[in-house]
């Protein structure tokens, strides 16, 4: 695996403060350059996208919400315009079946892939999701303002917590 960074991590790096733990995140899409970069905690999609030389042109910009905390193995998808509107909860993997979303890892795309998820819905999780810490249990998903009973049933099917 190559990073952005191949330099080894120093004992002064690692003594800096509790708060520099090196974080892995995969950037896709439409960037500039795509890859793994390595990142430090605390800091946001915006910074790995900008490591990553920006968007490209093509970038759906209002599809990825750049204030989110990074953490690590991230996956970060950036659309590229068009992309965006497409039907999200249709697509399917190779045996046709709705791709599964990692709840506590998962962009605000990924989560508008699920039924009945929209952009408010997907922010709504993702910032209880940096409030809370990580979902201890699907059902957990049901304390996010707006997800109810029905709302979970029909999701829970296509959720994972790792």
């Amino acid at each position: 695996m190559s990073f952005d960074n191949n330099q080894p991590l120093s004992e002064a790096d690692e003594q800096l403060d509790g708060t520099n733990e090196r974080l892995v995140v995969d950037v896709k899409g439409a960037v500039e350059h795509p890859g793994v970069y390595e990142m430090v905690q605390g800091e946001r999609v915006i910074d790995v996208i900008e490591k990553a030389g920006g968007m490209t042109e093509k970038a759906a910009i209002e599809s990825v919400n750049l204030a989110v905390k990074l953490h690590d193995e991230m996956f970060i998808y950036v659309p590229e315009q068009g992309e965006a509107e497409q039907s999200l909860p249709e697509q399917q993997n190779e045996q046709g079946d709705t791709q599964m979303v990692v709840l506590n890892r998962a962009t605000e795309v990924e989560l508008q892939s699920l039924p009945g998820i929209g952009p408010a819905k997907a922010t709504a999780i993702i910032s209880y999701r940096e409030e809370h810490g990580a979902f201890s249990s699907l059902e957990e998903l049901m304390n996010v303002s707006g997800i109810g009973e029905k709302s979970y049933e029909k999701l829970a099917p296509y959720l994972r917590l790792n």
